[in-house]
């Protein structure tokens, strides 16, 4: 069952002791790495992270991705303008324009624009479904509960699991399988365009799928009933453009997209514009404000930050991971929030916070690794080009 939250209810939300998800002895039974990752035990490789990688580059990755948190905003009024009223007091995105099946990257914001998580909101016949970070969910789930109004409702829906189908054959092997729209005006799974969602059915079973998710290629992030999950996961893998890939190939992969990760290059700390995000403040809000911390994300829209989130590439094959120091000749002047190597540029590449006067593409920068300085230097991201599907986009 979910668990439905009425806001004015003054009860806890109940955190699951639990650190395993649905998929966890398909997992092992296929020969997953099992590591703790935001409170559950996940697979972080199969047969490799470079091998992992490079497959999703070139056919079809399978991740689960069950640990995010997947929640229903509604309102009791038909059109759901409550529901919008109170999300858009929380985030800066225009969810009046959102139409049913049409899905956003936004922020929840802290009241000195500090960013509490990133997500993807999509606007349902009935209100708003959010997939919010896993390590995360339970602080998402409070601040909701404190901030939303008294008549509006919250759901968990932590009887779903939720899949990540990625990579260029993705959409060829999920329209494979007989999934049909649960809606006469629903297109076919295939043809679904980038951020687009909608109500699917397989033998039976309720899914809600978007063509979305987090590696930069095209791809889907399934919604499943959990007892539905292993079969549906199963079914997928017969295909032979599919494998399961684990969390350190999609680690890699977002960083190659140039996509940031929660609790590492964002937190409470640092707002959407240094952040990189300004995509995410929709333009009427932009002129309105209205929404948490806007003075101080305004200001930066038009007047600059400090602080940039930058891309770096790194001489040489030694990678530097997060928490490295950055500097600038002698001067220190930021540390990495993400770093690693990447498979298909064949070089290590990071992310840090700098200061904007170094921001440029082409800034010459180092980063201390145990005492060594190693060469980087600012490039532009995303590191690889995106490859979402877009109808009507030029091939």
């Amino acid at each position: 069952m979910s668990d439905t939250y009425n806001i004015d209810a003054g009860e806890e939300a109940e955190i699951p002791e639990t650190l395993t998800l649905p998929l966890d002895a398909w997992h092992r039974a296929r020969g997953g790495r099992m590591v703790e990752f935001a409170g559950y035990w996940m697979p972080v490789q199969y047969e490799g992270i470079m091998g992992e990688h490079l497959w999703t580059r070139e056919n079809a990755g399978l991740f689960d991705v069950s640990h995010m948190g997947q929640l229903v905003v509604s309102s009791e009024d038909e059109d759901q303008q409550d529901a919008v009223t109170a999300l858009e007091a929380l985030m800066p995105a225009d969810l009046s324009i959102l139409k049913v099946g049409r899905q956003r990257y936004s922020l929840l914001l802290n009241e000195t624009g500090g960013i509490i998580d990133d997500l993807m909101i999509t606007r349902w016949p009935g209100g708003f479904f959010l997939i919010v970070n896993g390590a995360t969910k339970w602080d998402d789930i409070g601040y909701l509960r404190e901030f939303l109004p008294d008549d509006i409702t919250l759901t968990h829906r932590d009887e779903f699991a939720l899949l990540a189908l990625q990579g260029p054959r993705a959409a060829e092997a999920l329209a494979s399988f007989g999934i049909a729209p649960a809606q006469p005006q629903i297109v076919p799974v295939d043809q679904l365009s980038f951020m687009q969602a909608g109500p699917y059915v397989w033998n039976g079973v309720e899914l809600h799928i978007s063509r979305s998710g987090y590696t930069g290629e095209d791809g889907y992030e399934i919604a499943v009933p959990a007892e539905s999950a292993e079969a549906l996961a199963e079914m997928l893998c017969t295909h032979e453009a599919v494998k399961p890939i684990g969390l350190g190939a999609r680690d890699s992969l977002r960083m190659e997209a140039g996509l940031p990760l929660y609790g590492h290059d964002l937190n409470e700390e640092i707002d959407p514009i240094s952040a990189g995000l300004s995509f995410a403040i929709s333009k009427r809000r932009r002129a309105e404000g209205g929404f948490p911390g806007a003075d101080r994300i305004l200001t930066g829209l038009s007047q600059g930050t400090e602080t940039v989130r930058v891309g770096l590439k790194l001489s040489g094959r030694q990678a530097a991971r997060e928490g490295a120091e950055v500097y600038s000749g002698e001067d220190k002047v930021g540390v990495l929030t993400s770093g690693g190597f990447a498979p298909s540029l064949g070089c290590p590449i990071a992310m840090a916070d700098v200061p904007a006067a170094l921001g440029a593409p082409g800034t010459e920068l180092f980063i201390d690794v145990r005492g060594k300085k190693l060469s980087a230097t600012v490039a532009a991201m995303p590191f690889v080009p995106h490859r979402y599907f877009r109808k009507g986009a030029a091939k």
